[in-house]
């Protein structure tokens, strides 16, 4: 095994490299540290991370920070040639689910009670089923109130699938409602389907 002190910044680069490109989940700095036996600083790593993010930036795949760490993925542009090799088609959710997880992502904590207070409707139980199996919503405590109610907040799962770091990358609400403005008065010839499918 090479010894990692005497290991050059571009070796280094390479192992981080392979490591990042063979992993099936964003890798922590910590957890990349660990390839080195800590002796490399959190800061080289970063620096090491940062060149390595721009030798990749004129290629289709890009590194890319998530709250879970980092991880290599195809750059959007790729996306309708690499969808052509999946047999399955990606899930649709229905209007209940992308509501329900909007109010937890932008109000949490909140509970089922205040999820269906700002919906105006009631909340199925399979719909905060969808989330938490999808691993995007979960129980983080519960509400000081009569019941107990759950509190839902979304997971680091959420954030890694959406390529984000943090809830404060979320676009602001108002572009969010005008977004769906927009889809709604072009939807407006469609029958909506029930509230809770």
């Amino acid at each position: 095994m090479a010894d990692d002190a005497s290991l050059s910044p571009d070796s280094a680069r390479r192992v981080l490299e392979a490591a990042l490109l063979t992993a099936s989940e964003p890798l922590s700095l910590a957890s990349l540290r660990q390839l080195f036996d800590d002796a490399l600083s959190a800061d080289t790593v970063r620096r090491l991370l940062d060149e390595l993010r721009e030798a990749w930036s004129e290629r289709p795949v890009e590194l890319m920070q998530v709250a879970g760490g980092w991880r290599f993925r195809a750059r959007a542009e790729m996306q309708p040639w690499l969808d052509r090799l999946k047999p399955e088609r990606t899930p649709r959710y229905s209007r209940a689910v992308l509501e329900t997880l909007a109010i937890i992502a932008w109000r949490q904590p909140v509970t089922r009670g205040d999820i269906e207070d700002i919906r105006g409707v009631a909340v199925a139980t399979p719909v905060i089923k969808t989330l938490e199996a999808r691993g995007w919503v979960e129980v983080i405590g519960h509400r000081d109130a009569p019941g107990r109610p759950a509190l839902l907040a979304t997971t680091r799962q959420f954030l890694d699938d959406l390529g984000l770091r943090s809830l404060q990358e979320l676009p602001p609400l108002t572009e969010l409602n005008q977004t769906l403005l927009v889809e709604h008065h072009g939807a407006q010839e469609q029958p909506d389907p029930p509230a809770d499918e």
